[in-house]
């Protein structure tokens, strides 16, 4: 029987991929991090167990008790803002951890198939539409660590695993930490119809352009490049299509019941913004089918819908 292991399981695709992988037999393992468990939201009927990925005994022990046949690492830091305060969180928890992991599956259970989740943010800034040839020059430290990430994981499938790369694009959706700004926005807009709040929406850059997947979609597309992938590939996973924040943002504001001033917080602009990030998914429907199945509209409207209930 087939056993799927996600890391970072309770977090936002990490939980949308368990949903996702529940449609097919076999059973599912959720790891997480000791001290942070899962939500109530999250998926009951998976094998839970806390691990601290950076503890090599610890993965360890936990590869052995649960055997997998197939490993999705979403594991990691995530936001890309906060590793400009501390880079070596970013580094620890993406490319360590990734090599430390990979390291256990060859010795335990080099059969297994391996999905290693890193970002667009290992490409040079660039206004064309990025494919995976395209030049890679990370602009953040986030950006440095998915890069090394990726060149570990490559690496382990030179030497004979079977790893296959995914290189998402932005994403969003239910579930996602209003740290992010489509969540933030909506948060906010509940707060606001709710009368919780004054009616002024804080934002940051609005002028960005972003290539934006529903969660749902994307993890879709991890299930699918897992089973197609060869050994060391490395496949973007994205719409094929910039959306401009601020449209957005004006998207969701319509949805509001009440009206509300939008103002702009310099403590939410980064150090560096990339102002237009967009990519070529040709790769991706190639090897696998997969086209985006959820429209924008859809996904903003479960967003600020989760944010009103939570209000």
């Amino acid at each position: 029987m087939s056993r799927r292991l996600v890391t970072g399981a309770a977090g936002f695709a990490g939980q949308h991929l368990l949903r996702e992988l529940r449609q097919t037999s076999g059973a599912l393992v959720g790891w997480y991090r000791p001290g942070v468990p899962p939500p109530p939201t999250a998926p009951v009927d998976v094998e839970w167990r806390a691990v601290d990925l950076r503890d090599a005994r610890a993965v360890a022990a936990a590869l052995d008790a649960c055997a997998p046949t197939a490993i999705y690492h979403l594991a990691g830091a995530a936001n890309q803002g906060a590793s400009w305060a501390d880079t070596d969180v970013a580094l620890e928890l993406n490319a360590f951890v990734t090599h430390r992991l990979l390291q256990n599956v060859a010795r335990q259970c080099p059969d297994a198939r391996v999905l290693v989740t890193t970002s667009a943010a290992v490409y040079a800034p660039s206004t064309e539409a990025l494919d995976e040839e395209s030049p890679l020059r990370p602009t953040s430290p986030y950006g440095v660590s998915k890069l090394a990430q990726e060149l570990v994981a490559r690496r382990a499938a030179a030497e004979g695993l079977h790893v296959v790369v995914a290189r998402p694009f932005n994403h969003i959706g239910p579930g996602q930490d209003p740290a992010y700004f489509a969540p933030s926005f909506a948060r906010q807009l509940a707060r606001i119809e709710a009368g919780l709040d004054p009616p002024v929406l804080h934002v940051g850059n609005l002028d960005a352009a972003r290539d934006l997947s529903d969660v749902r979609d994307v993890v879709r597309a991890y299930r699918l490049l897992l089973d197609a992938g060869a050994p060391g590939v490395v496949v973007n996973v994205c719409r094929g299509e910039a959306f401009i924040v601020g449209d957005l943002l004006q998207a969701l504001v319509r949805r509001c019941r009440v009206a509300v001033d939008i103002q702009v917080d310099s403590a939410r602009l980064r150090p560096s913004d990339t102002p237009r990030l967009l990519g070529d998914r040709t790769m991706l429907t190639a090897l696998t089918g997969w086209t985006p199945a959820i429209p924008m509209d859809q996904t903003l409207e479960n967003i600020l819908d989760e944010q009103r209930r939570q209000a």
